[in-house]
């Protein structure tokens, strides 16, 4: 190989190199992109089973624990199912939504709670975070 090849070969070389180089810099500065695009909250609880079908409110009870007021306890039935209950919303005395209850599209029972709750704090957050079978308030 002459010594002109060589340095073409080289000159070639560097800049694939660099086209490489440039390539993959957009390719990180679009995953950057999308990361700040995806801040926005999401959904991070759904019921699948529930969005497909209207909800009946069956009733709305007071919830009273030793003898005051706490909140409200909503309750839904979805006529396109046998049970008597599908969907539950639990209200504290401000009106704000601090747990809810549900049935997924397996027929399992799912219960969800504000995280403030769940960490004790005084105020909600608004992030509601599932809990398990065996999981206690």
């Amino acid at each position: 190989m002459t010594l002109k090849n060589k340095l073409y070969f080289i000159i070639f070389m560097i800049l694939e190199f660099s086209a490489l180089l440039f390539f993959l810099g957009f390719l990180a500065t679009r995953s950057l992109e999308a990361a700040d695009n995806a801040s926005e909250p999401e959904v991070l609880l759904s019921a699948p089973g529930l969005e497909q079908h209207s909800l009946t409110l069956v009733s709305s009870s007071p919830l009273v624990v030793e003898g005051q007021t706490l909140g409200e306890v909503l309750v839904y039935d979805d006529p396109s199912t046998e049970r008597p209950v599908d969907y539950f919303e639990l209200y504290d005395n401000p009106g704000d939504l601090i747990g809810f209850g549900w049935f997924d599209q397996f027929g399992i029972e799912r219960m969800a709670v504000d995280r403030g709750i769940l960490d004790g704090e005084d105020a909600l957050e608004g992030v509601f975070v599932s809990l398990l079978e065996g999981d206690s308030i």
